[in-house]
């Protein structure tokens, strides 16, 4: 049984729940703050479950690359000559010349991972690992009621349970996988977000059928994985288009994850909100690099030169039961190309199925009330990525992701995310130094009020 106390007896500026790439990103701004302002340093603690830095190591495929250009790291569209910038590891790691020499603006997801470890480090003081916060509640010190600062529950890896009191909270906690209804996960059983690991822990020669879920970038990216390295199996997509739909990543289409679209999302008309997601789905919601997308149909085409074949994509189809019967994994499909139900019998079955948003409210509890929702049931976000409150309390929630819905499609994207830290960096040392300036002058009216 754990016990129960207060971490450090200290109160955080910020604590951040969650250390992946959002929460890292603010961690490095605020401590390029630090630098520029030393006498008055931002106090921050964050947070992770994970016993170590990890960003999707599940989905680190050998040779496939990230969607976005190594200029979109953790600091350069806020501070180009940051220290914790994709360019100033490349030097360090002493690969500077040969990335160049690559002429590509796409580094690898091993490389770009390499990256986030080598920031995390050196960041290190400022993380507990193995630290899972369970609940923010706000702490009774007020006697107007209005909560000055939060209390925090973070449980160890020993189920040990303490107590950290913050004036903010930025909310990074990732997405959640999500799987069809009914269908539960287990050792044959997959979402791509354990994939590598699952597929690690059986023999691949117990693997003669295999199937993959989904018509975006991972189900693309694990299909192929899976059809090169089991060569005697058979390999199925199970597609719920027709095909796969290439991503838009030409120019004016990228102009979508700019930091100025966010405001123009923001303020911007119901019509005009409506119109980013009816034009710009394509740009990162079940579509495919095109690169991919050839490669498959080139594997697909080869088989037919040969004529054999292992590998087949179930167009318009969508599967309505999974039942396991030991090593067996049978599914039942419905297409819309064919009437009746088809049956599949696989060793192992991957979703690559996408998330669920980020919803802060499993860690407010009842607190949760206090802060607005809109018509449709969403939690209501300052333009700083501040939930909105009923009461007004001084203390902040910032959301790290699960803002789509205000801030558009960039929201849970590494597109914007130097940006996007940095403007949470900077509205929690503004919001500090005004409640310290209401605070010197209610001090200064009380002391008139006693001379008087």
């Amino acid at each position: 049984m754990g016990t129960t106390g207060t971490h450090n007896h200290e109160i955080y500026d910020v604590v951040g729940i969650g250390f992946g790439p959002s929460n890292l990103s603010l961690a490095i701004a605020l401590e390029e703050h630090r630098a520029n302002v030393p006498e008055h340093p931002v106090k921050a603690a964050f947070f992770e479950r994970q016993p170590a830095f990890g960003w999707h190591r599940n989905m680190l495929l050998p040779s496939t690359t990230m969607q976005i250009s190594f200029l979109k790291d953790l600091a350069t569209f806020r501070n180009p000559v940051s220290r914790f910038s994709f360019v100033s590891y490349l030097h360090a790691a002493g690969r500077l010349v040969q990335f160049v020499n690559n002429q590509d603006f796409f580094p690898t997801r091993q490389e770009f991972h390499q990256y986030l470890e080598w920031a995390a480090s050196g960041l290190a003081d400022r993380v507990s690992y193995g630290s899972e916060v369970t609940a923010i509640r706000p702490a009774q010190d007020s006697g107007s009621g209005i909560p000055e600062h939060l209390r925090l529950e973070v449980r160890d890896a020993a189920g040990g349970v303490r107590q950290v009191r913050a004036r903010n909270v930025t909310i990074s906690t990732g997405l959640v996988p999500r799987m069809p209804a009914g269908v539960a996960r287990d050792e044959r059983v997959w979402h791509s977000s354990e994939f590598l690991e699952k597929f690690h822990g059986l023999d691949p020669h117990e693997l003669g059928s295999v199937a993959v879920v989904g018509a975006g970038q991972s189900a693309a990216e694990i299909t192929r994985f899976l059809y090169d390295k089991l060569p005697h199996a058979r390999v199925s997509a199970v597609i719920p288009s027709y095909g796969y739909s290439v991503a838009d990543d030409t120019p004016f289409a990228n102009q979508v994850f700019d930091p100025a679209a966010v405001d123009e999302y923001y303020f911007g008309t119901d019509q005009a909100r409506e119109a980013f997601w009816h034009y710009h789905r394509n740009t990162n919601y079940s579509v495919v690099d095109d690169e991919v997308i050839r490669d498959l149909h080139q594997r697909s085409y080869e088989e037919e030169v040969r004529g054999s074949k292992r590998l087949y994509f179930l167009n318009l189809t969508r599967v309505a039961e999974v039942t396991r019967n030991g090593s067996d994994t049978r599914l039942t499909l419905n297409s819309l190309l064919d009437s009746e139900p088809q049956e599949l019998h696989v060793d192992a079955l991957v979703f690559a199925t996408g998330y669920e948003g980020m919803d802060p409210a499993r860690l407010l509890g009842d607190f949760d009330r206090h802060f607005l929702r809109d018509v449709s049931g969403r939690h209501r976000v300052e333009r700083d990525y501040r939930l909105v409150t009923a009461t007004g309390p001084s203390c902040g929630i910032y959301l790290q992701g699960g803002t789509e819905h205000t801030h558009g499609l960039s929201s849970s994207l590494l597109s914007n995310i130097a940006v996007r830290s940095g403007e949470i960096a900077d509205s929690i040392v503004l919001r500090r130094a005004e409640q310290e300036q209401a605070g010197a002058r209610t001090v200064e009216v009380a002391g008139a009020a006693g001379r008087a």
